[in-house]
């Protein structure tokens, strides 16, 4: 058994399909708050300064610390023996446990500020490391409304509570569409998709909306979730090792990292089925 499965295996059902429910339960409140948000001016400041208000880069708006400040007291309610790891305000000093709530309160905060209307809100809960149980919140979806995706180790990708269903491909539909913002070049052809949101490529790779994404050196909030949902919908997750990939194993080295070592990860991921997967393994990022 790898290492991966096997620290899976130690966690219960009963518990991982609790952590599921609260974690749709805080992806759920926190869509809420954020549709809420748009009809109302935001209060927002930039994590990059600039004397130049034009190279004013990563933007944090109220409602992403007001959705981070609300999960966090919720999780510490539920779970106080739980970790919890946010974008916002980061780890809690001193709390190191084995099973740790990664959040995104909004991921594409450009977007979201803009009224562009493709934002998300990720949960992703790392047991040891490794991504057992997520939700994500999708401003818009295969259904062409909100809703969380969301699953568990073991379990099945549902979309809000039931089982997801996604209209197949037609037999005339060759083309594949890749969740690429950057350049990534590979022998197979694609039609190329960013949404300005890692956490929304995931989900869709995870549905096969996409037929895979690449996410080049995101934070591990940006995909907790999303690699959750993946690896439940029984997709390849790779982790670029070198000028190679190798299976995804988990978030930082070892079986038992810190939060702060969560926080200080930055890798580069491939998402798909696995013949997508196979076709881009000698695929390289620029």
């Amino acid at each position: 058994m790898k290492p991966a499965a096997r620290r899976a295996a130690e966690v219960e059902d009963g518990l991982l399909e609790k952590i599921e429910r609260t974690a749709f339960e805080l992806a759920a409140s926190a869509g809420t708050e954020i549709s809420a948000a748009l009809t109302r001016t935001l209060a927002v400041r930039y994590k990059t300064a600039a004397t130049d208000a034009r190279r004013a880069r990563d933007p944090v708006s109220d409602v992403d610390l007001q959705v981070e400040a609300a999960m966090r007291t919720e999780i510490g309610r539920r779970f106080p023996d739980h970790a919890t790891l946010g974008e916002e305000a980061g780890a809690e000093e001193g709390r190191d446990a084995a099973f740790v709530w990664v959040i995104d309160p909004v991921d594409g905060t450009t977007n979201f500020v803009h009224a562009f209307p493709l934002f998300a809100c990720s949960v992703g809960v790392l047991y040891r490391g490794l991504p057992v149980a997520g939700a994500v919140w999708c401003s818009t979806s295969h259904e062409l409304r909100p809703g969380v995706f969301h699953a568990r180790r073991g379990g099945e990708l549902l979309f809000e509570n039931r089982a997801l269903r996604v209209r197949p491909p037609s037999e005339h539909v060759i083309s594949r569409l890749l969740g690429d913002p950057g350049r990534f070049e590979s022998k197979l052809e694609f039609d190329r998709r960013a949404t300005g949101s890692a956490a929304i490529e995931c989900a869709f790779a995870a549905a096969g909306i996409l037929s895979s994404a690449v996410l080049r050196r995101p934070h591990v909030w940006d995909v907790a979730g999303g690699v959750a949902l993946a690896l439940s919908a029984r997709k390849e997750v790779w982790e670029q090792d070198g000028g190679g990939w190798r299976s995804f194993e988990g978030f930082a080295e070892g079986e038992a990292p810190t939060a702060e070592e969560l926080r200080a990860w930055r890798g580069s991921l491939l998402l798909g089925t696995p013949a997508m997967l196979e076709g881009l393994r000698g695929s390289t990022l620029e």
